[in-house]
Formats: C-alpha cells, structure tokens, sequence
C-alpha cells in the first residue's frame, strides 16, 4: 500500500475512532456487518433520521441483510448493498419510507445513504457507502439528495478489499464483484 494511502487510511481511523468517542455518549445504536472480507462497524443516527435508522434497524433485526451482496461497487465514489442476493434476485422489502436527506448530515467519506430511485420517498432495503466525499449527493436548490443516517467506525480496511475486488464479469451488473462479497451476518452491538 503506497505511503500516502495509508497515511489517509489511518487518518480516517483515527477521526472515525475520535468521533466514535464522543458520539457513543450519546446513546447512538452500532450495528456490526460480518463480511466475507471482514468486519464493518456502523454508528447510526436516530436523532437526524429516526426513520431511516427504525427501518435499518428493522431489517437488521430480521436477519434480512443478512447473505446479501454488496452488488454496485464503484471506486471512488460508492459501495452500494442491501438487497440482492448471490445471484442477483431482489429480496422482497417492507413498503418504501419518507426521505430524510434535509437533516443536515452530508454525503462524506465513511458515511451510509439509503439508496433510492428517482423518487426521492423510494427507499427500502438498499444503502450504500460513501467512499469519497459526494455532495452531489446532498440536498441542493430545493432537490432532495439521498438520506445520510449512519457512518462507519471501523472497517476502512475491509471497504478497501471491497473496492479493490475484480469486477465486470456479469453483464447485467457491470459494478458488482465477480466473486461475491456477502454481508454474512447483520447485527446490533
């Protein structure tokens, strides 16, 4: 690994663990994803989403995330989840939930996103991780963005494998990792 990615990669770390401290007083629930490539660790935020997290948390809590894939990984910008199974079939989701991307949270490195499509109130299962800064993602001029409810506290390493796994072998899923990278169990600390 070149010098100055791990200098950002400890950089990240460090913030991540930090802010971790100081937002663990408050009470904020964690949810640890087992990977096939490793261990992701979330803090989420009921107080800026209480929606979103009570959806999150409900699919965790049914076991729904977990033998999904992270099937849209794009470098530089997300690493997208949630939904899909190994072969790529669509698991059936509760009823869509109100967009909350007007909370004051931004689309930055490390934080989770409900994805959704064009309408903004589209959301189920599906989320992803930002890998960069996007805030083009973000609420702008009157437009809703995509709904930050979360971030991680460990695991960069582990989205780094992800991001770095071979892609382009499924025709109909371009992005995804040719072997697939499974969420193997969803769970609250």
């Amino acid at each position: 690994m070149p010098l100055i990615t791990r200098f950002i990669a400890i950089l990240l770390l460090c913030s991540a663990t930090l802010c971790y401290a100081a937002d663990t007083k408050q009470g904020n629930p964690t949810v640890e994803l087992r990977t096939d490539l490793g261990v992701i660790v979330l803090e989420l935020f009921p107080k800026k989403a209480p929606i979103t997290v009570e959806n999150f948390l409900g699919y965790v809590d049914s076991g729904f995330y977990d033998g999904t894939i992270f099937h849209r990984v794009i470098p530089g910008f997300v690493i997208q989840g949630g939904g899909l199974t190994y072969d790529f079939q669509n698991k059936p989701t509760l009823s869509p939930i109100k967009n909350e991307s007007d909370n004051g949270l931004k689309n930055t490195i490390g934080t989770l996103s409900m994805a959704r499509t064009s309408n903004p109130d589209s959301a189920t299962s599906q989320f992803f991780i930002n890998i960069n800064d996007n805030a083009h993602l973000d609420p702008q001029g009157g437009r809703p963005g995509y709904a930050v409810f979360a971030k991680v506290i460990s695991g960069f390493d582990v989205l780094d494998k992800i991001v770095k796994e071979p892609r382009g072998l499924y025709k109909n899923h371009k992005d995804a990792p040719n072997f697939a990278v499974r969420i193997l169990k969803a769970k609250r600390l």
